[in-house]
């Protein structure tokens, strides 16, 4: 077993090896993926390559593909100005930009009254849950679910999507919008015209190569199966959770959630107490979005779900991936188990 068990995969997964080496080959390029000479093209063809790969692992046509620094620009980038609504379990990056008047049930599902003037997350950060995509919705949060569960953007009926390298094992600091043949959007940041004048600035060739690989190796993953045996691991875990902790709720239960997500509320216990206790014991976990968890709030999910002020705050949330091992899952268990039992002394 290693020195520390890594469960917070929707905050950001571990760097794919793919990634790595497409990052290390990109980095040797020295032209600039505008320039017509022999090493401009050669650098474009890097940036092409990697648009392509995002592509396919969307659904999506190359061509409709805008690199970005991140799904924080993307979202805004899709949403800012256009009027839309939304639920209050949306992204904060979807938040700023949007009226968060949708209701919410107490399962999370969202109810979409106007899809062409909503933005909607296909599946929530903290607690996993999937949403109905509505035909015809304009801006779709596809971050959480983007080689994870089955999603194609052609067959979404969006007019646009976003997404994140990081969340799929690519670096930090890079994304994409992807948009609908035909649709026109207006550049916010305007300068050179790249990205075929939607998103001006010179592409970061190092991170959108990496992007490329880790959406291709996500892809490869999805197909695999490898997502299956995570929700089997998942599972176990919240049974064995269960059994330490009969009164905690496990949120979503039931309903189609993404594979490797928990998030269980055990009212009372703040969860960035808990937080700190997973980390003195060598564990990684949040307490809820990694935008929002640092701020000492409780979750605005769980209380759009009708979830009272203390459970909001009592959130931890629980993510793993392919690479998570059973003594990653075994030693969680028995330190958070460690860890309630003693909670349970004190608030007896």
């Amino acid at each position: 077993m290693s020195d520390r068990s890594y469960l917070d995969w929707n905050a950001s997964a571990p760097l794919r090896a793919e990634a790595r080496e497409a990052m290390v080959a990109a980095l040797g390029q020295a032209g600039n993926p505008s320039a017509i000479h022999a090493e401009g093209r050669a650098a474009r063809a890097i940036v092409e390559r990697a648009r392509a790969q995002v592509a396919e692992a969307l659904g999506a046509m190359a061509a409709d593909v805008v690199f970005t620094s991140g799904a924080t620009e993307a979202a805004a980038l899709a949403c800012a100005g256009r009027g839309l609504v939304c639920a209050p379990v949306e992204h904060e990056a979807v938040l700023a930009w949007c009226d968060p008047s949708l209701a919410v049930d107490a399962q999370g599902a969202v109810t979409v009254t106007d899809p062409g003037r909503s933005a909607l997350q296909a599946a929530n950060s903290e607690t996993g849950i999937v949403q109905d995509l509505p035909e015809g919705i304009a801006v779709v949060d596809a971050t959480q679910i983007l080689g994870k569960l089955p999603f194609a953007f052609d067959w979404s009926g969006a007019d646009m999507a976003f997404v994140s390298a990081h969340k799929i094992g690519g670096p930090k600091g890079v994304g994409a919008l992807v948009l609908r043949r035909g649709l026109d959007l207006a550049a916010q940041i305007r300068g050179g015209g790249q990205e075929m004048g939607r998103r001006s600035g010179t592409e970061n060739v190092a991170a959108i190569a990496g992007f490329g690989a880790a959406a291709e190796a996500a892809a490869r993953d999805l197909a695999a199966g490898l997502w299956d045996d995570v929700a089997r691991r998942r599972d176990a875990l919240e049974s064995a959770l269960d059994n330490a902790a009969p009164h905690t709720t496990f949120v979503g239960q039931g309903a189609r959630r993404l594979p490797g997500t928990t998030c269980l509320v055990t009212p009372g216990w703040k969860g960035e107490t808990q937080v700190m206790q997973m980390d003195l014991a060598g564990i990684a976990v949040s307490a809820g979005s990694a935008c929002s968890s640092g701020k000492l709030r409780g979750s605005g999910t769980l209380a759009a779900m009708g979830f009272d002020a203390t459970a909001a705050g009592s959130a931890l949330r629980v993510s793993i991936g392919p690479d998570t091992t059973e003594d990653d899952m075994a030693r969680f268990v028995d330190a958070w188990s460690a860890a309630h039992q003693k909670y349970r002394a004190r608030a007896a």
